[in-house]
């Protein structure tokens, strides 16, 4: 009834404990952009699905292809360094099975999903409250938007209690890697729909984006941290931004 869909490119550090903590689910399905390292071979020896597809720098695209190889009514998407706890597969578990009549009438669920970086749990900053459209119904929607990608689907949608574990960016210099790769992408799809640039957006905008994380979200209360996710992240605003600019010049 439930099929798990993982997107993963050169994940040998993550890929097992993620497909370990989705066992449960009737099908586990892996859709792999041409990795070069042992993904393949982990996700092979935890028997999941394979599927090769370039990634083709469209996120959407290649979930909306793991979508139309999933054999279930449900369709759980889990990103290769997230772990699914026993509490939320319990209750996810329970909200699609339920013959509860109250529990019936939704196509989709959002799920919490609490990160963990370099050893601390981030409670508060962007990060603190963040809700996912992760499960849902097969046929009731799709995705959109090749970065930042969303997952749009008809009907009504409920909400889950438990969250999802999220273990992202080993090191700095990851992170860094990973937010040049995505403002590049993000940069691109903003300016196919032409929106105008202004100038001084480029300062504006990541201070903007600082200050409401680390002060108004109470990032500072995750120590460290919390201010190294702060600045990174008001650094992905910049880089979006001056990308945006050289690319309409």
């Amino acid at each position: 009834m439930i099929s798990a869909v993982v997107i993963a490119k050169n994940e040998e550090k993550n890929i097992e404990s993620c497909l370990e903590s989705v066992k449960w689910c009737d099908e586990v399905i892996v859709i792999d952009d041409n990795s070069t390292d042992k993904t393949l071979e982990i996700a092979k020896n935890c028997n999941a699905k394979i599927y090769t597809h370039s990634l083709n720098n469209n996120f959407s695209s290649q979930r909306n292809y793991g979508l139309s190889k999933a054999k279930n009514e449900w369709v759980f998407f889990v990103d290769a360094d997230e772990v699914v706890p026993d509490a939320l597969a319990y209750e996810i578990s329970n909200a699609i099975y339920s013959t509860d009549q109250n529990l019936r009438p939704y196509n989709g669920f959002y799920i919490k999903r609490t990160d963990f970086i370099w050893g601390k749990e981030l409670k508060h900053g962007e990060t603190g409250n963040i809700k996912l459209l992760r499960l849902a119904r097969k046929t009731k929607g799709e995705w959109f938007g090749a970065a930042h990608e969303r997952w749009k689907v008809k009907g009504l949608i409920g909400k889950l209690n438990n969250s999802l574990k999220h273990y992202p960016h080993k090191t700095v210099a990851e992170f860094i890697k990973e937010i040049n790769y995505y403002t590049d992408l993000r940069a691109s799809e903003i300016k196919v729909k032409n929106k105008f640039f202004i100038t001084i957006s480029v300062l504006l905008y990541p201070l903007g984006k600082f200050i409401f994380g680390y002060l108004f979200k109470a990032g500072f209360m995750d120590g460290t941290q919390g201010l190294i996710f702060a600045v990174i992240m008001s650094f992905h605003s910049f880089l979006v931004r001056g990308k945006l600019w050289l690319l309409q010049k």
